[in-house]
């Protein structure tokens, strides 16, 4: 008691192809399989190396401001 025969497997298996329908039951395993693929291939990405660094966005410079504290210019216009 408590663990499944074979027997009782494929009888499972049975019942759900005439609840689900045999187009349902192959659509749902084809995308299970292709979600397992897509899980392989995206692993086989991750574990190879890198050729280049990817390139990094530098920071524009700070404007400096037109005004000290007083009120005054601090650069003139050319």
């Amino acid at each position: 008691m408590g663990s499944f025969s074979p027997i009782h497997l494929l009888v499972l298996a049975i019942v759900a192809i005439l609840l689900l329908g045999g187009g349902r039951f192959s659509n749902l395993m084809g995308d299970v399989a292709k979600g397992v693929k897509n899980f392989k291939k995206g692993m086989a990405e991750e574990d190879e190396p890198r050729s280049k660094p990817s390139p990094r966005i530098e920071a524009q410079k700070a404007a400096e401001p037109a005004f000290d504290r007083d009120g005054k210019r601090v650069h003139d216009e050319a």
